[in-house]
């Protein structure tokens, strides 16, 4: 308990007419004097609150819409709250324009000071027909809300009951940060990893400040910021610098300036409170995104319209994909020919390069247009707004599970790459949010598998390509939906935390910063290509040649030795040892699937004569189920690696390994038995 002489401190904020001042009077009563606040002529009233024989005092701030520094109250209020660091902020907020005042809201919360929302006007909001859940908001927040209506002086024993509970600590406060989306959360958290790395930079700068508010200050070009900063590192020092890459990155990227961004971003936070915990009676003008909105997150045809998106994605994907395909085909497999009617001595060497590196690496490049025109897809999705909106539309599923919708969000992600999508776990504040999301994450089809799909469908299910791959996500997204239920059962119980779900504006996505987009998450397949793939397809190749005399991976070659070894495991669901060995290398990248039947079909990169040869050794149920087996099973070695790292424990690594390995051996042997009960053949 605070004593009697450590006087609180408390700040009232809000925006200009939200009643903050007749708030002020009903806590202050007579106890109170006016001034200015030094150097300026800008009014300052202060004064002392009484409540269970305790008194503190309250500071009225000048009333402001934003902590954006542009004018001389938002400097005051600013200053005052980051210097003096009051033990409370209390921000009034006027009940019957809620979505404008919580943009400031927002703003105090990213400042990390403890916040009390006063909820004013609740009786004028009422009127209106809005209809506020105070519990809900306030647990959606992460700080205490408390309805009042000044002007009949109500709520203001509860506002003063709460002021000392947090000032005492008896008030847990979640620290909940607006996400500004991948790109500008990158670039935010190189500018922290500068500001922190700045020798001279005032402890007395980073103790007012925390290093994310003043990275989300510099991009938006606050000139206070960059003065102060400048103060003690100059305009030279390596956090201008990252500045400045950081803000021609984002620039290039979505066309307009940052600090644009950033506000859409805000009132997308502020939007989703909204959503929630809002309900209005009557019917107001619809906004452009209101009435999209309206259709794409329609209880009944929201779902729908997802899924056709997802299908529209694939479909494209294998429709363009193919012509490009043949061209790429045609180039790696001259360059293999050359190879190998060129370099005839030593023999192993003509085959390592020829068959090894061309054909393994090649073999799977043939299908980098597909994974260069999936990420423009999500690309497109995600910059236009929609990925948000399919995170709430699985929200009522997800709640079903025990997690929030924004927990969908990192499994969207791992579409695109399961180790980028469990390091976005970390938005959720929630612990056990956030083990289930990383242990089911890599259920999400990743680009990865992308060339497993394109080879295994191109053989067996040509006409089908489309479906068959998006019946894979499907199923991928199915399990993922029930192992988090028995997740949260069984490994994590308890209840979830609410969390908001961002809602940014529509936006027509720009053609420089989608393609950017594309090209950042496809070159990472092609980096992965030179080194991950290629060391493994001359190590299946070596595995393949040697020892001298046996025929090139045959029965009597070390791959075929070890592959005939682990063949009992995998007979029960219809494959053959080249499966056995394929999947053991697909462990390190998933992508060398396709190398490996290359090598061991001695084929290499020649797509069309990998179909062939697979067409000899499995069936369109074999097919299938050896496709759903490369789906659930082992993360590959990146993955595991970041697993590990973001549980800080090798323990759920292992357990993401066994669990998704065991899951794969028993849908596969599902797949393929009931399969051949349906007379699908074997």
């Amino acid at each position: 308990m605070m004593s009697e002489s450590a006087r609180i401190t408390v700040a009232l904020a809000g925006n200009p007419n939200a009643g903050k001042t007749t708030i002020f009077n009903n806590l202050t009563g007579s106890r109170q004097h006016v001034g200015n606040w030094p150097g300026v002529t800008v009014e300052k009233k202060e004064g002392t609150a009484r409540h269970e024989e305790r008194s503190f005092n309250v500071v009225d701030l000048p009333g402001t819409y934003s902590l954006t520094a542009y004018s001389l109250e938002e400097v005051i209020v600013r200053d005052f709250i980051a210097s003096e660091r009051p033990d409370v902020v209390v921000d009034v907020v006027d009940a019957s324009n809620i979505e404008r005042n919580l943009y400031l809201t927002t703003q105090l919360m990213e400042l990390g000071v403890p916040v009390i929302l006063a909820l004013n006007m609740t009786d004028v909001a009422e009127s209106r027909g809005v209809g506020i859940n105070i519990e809900l908001l306030s647990e959606l927040l992460g700080l205490p809300v408390v309805g009042t209506v000044g002007f009949r002086n109500q709520g203001t024993t509860e506002l003063k009951g709460s002021i000392l509970a947090a000032a005492d600590g008896e008030v847990r406060f979640r620290r909940i940060t607006v996400n500004y989306g991948w790109e500008v959360e990158e670039e935010i958290e190189k500018l922290e990893a500068a500001l922190v790395a700045e020798p001279d930079l005032s402890s007395e700068l980073l103790g007012r400040y925390s290093p994310r508010w003043l990275a989300v200050k510099l991009l938006e070009e606050d000139e206070r910021v960059e003065k102060d900063i400048a103060s003690f590192c100059g305009q030279d020092c390596a956090a201008f610098r990252q500045l400045d890459e950081s803000r021609k990155h984002l620039n290039t990227i979505y066309g307009e300036d940052i600090e644009t961004v950033i506000v859409d971003m805000r009132y997308g936070f502020v939007a989703g409170v909204v959503r929630e915990a809002v309900k209005r009676r009557f019917d107001e003008p619809l906004t452009t995104s209101d009435r999209i909105d309206n259709i794409l997150t329609n209880r009944i045809l929201g779902f729908p319209i997802f899924a056709f998106f997802m299908w529209l994605m694939f479909f494209l994907t294998f429709f363009l994909g193919k012509y490009l395909t043949r061209v790429i085909e045609v180039l790696v497999s001259g360059l293999a020919d050359l190879i190998s009617s060129n370099l005839t001595s030593p023999a192993w060497l003509g085959s390592l390069l020829s068959d090894g590196v061309v054909g393994g690496v090649g073999s799977v490049l043939v299908f980098l247009p597909q994974i260069f025109i999936i990420f423009l897809c999500i690309s497109i999705l995600e910059d236009t707004g929609y990925m948000a909106r399919a995170a709430f539309i699985m929200d009522r599923v997800m709640h079903w599970l025990g997690l929030h919708g924004k927990s969908f969000i990192p499994m969207l992600m791992g579409f695109g790459c399961n180790v980028p999508g469990v390091m976005a776990t970390r938005t959720l504040e929630s612990e056990r949010d956030r083990m289930i999301t990383i242990l089911v994450n890599p259920l999400m089809s990743c680009s990865a598998r992308l060339p497993v799909y394109a080879l295994f469908t191109a053989a067996f299910f040509a006409a089908n390509q489309g479906i068959v791959v998006f019946s894979l996500y499907f199923m991928g997204i199915l399990l993922a939906v029930l192992l988090a239920k028995l997740f949260r059962k069984f490994l994590f119980p308890g209840e979830s935390e609410p969390f908001v779900m961002e809602l940014p504006p529509y936006r027509w996505p720009t053609p420089k910063g989608t393609l950017i987009h594309m090209w950042d998450r496809g070159s990472l397949f092609l980096r992965k290509a030179g080194t991950v793939i290629l060391a493994g397809s001359v190590v299946i190749w070596l595995l393949s040649y040697f020892p001298t005399g046996a025929e090139y991976a045959g029965s009597e070659s070390l791959v075929g030795m070890l592959g005939r070894a682990l063949e009992p495991l995998v007979k029960p669901l219809g494959f053959d040892w080249t499966a056995a060995v394929a999947l053991l290398f697909g462990f390190v990248a998933k992508e060398i699937v396709v190398s490996t039947y290359g090598a061991i079909l001695g084929v290499g990169d020649n797509s069309t004569a990998i179909s062939e040869g697979l067409q000899g050794i499995f069936t369109p149920l074999t097919a299938y189920s050896f496709m759903a087996f490369t789906l659930l099973y082992t993360p590959c070695l990146a993955t595991v690696a970041v697993i590990r790292r973001e549980t800080n424990s090798w323990k759920w690594a292992a357990f993401a390994v066994a669990y998704s390995l065991v899951l794969a051996w028993v849908m596969a042997f599902i797949i393929y038995r009931v399969g051949l009960l349906l007379g699908f053949g074997g």
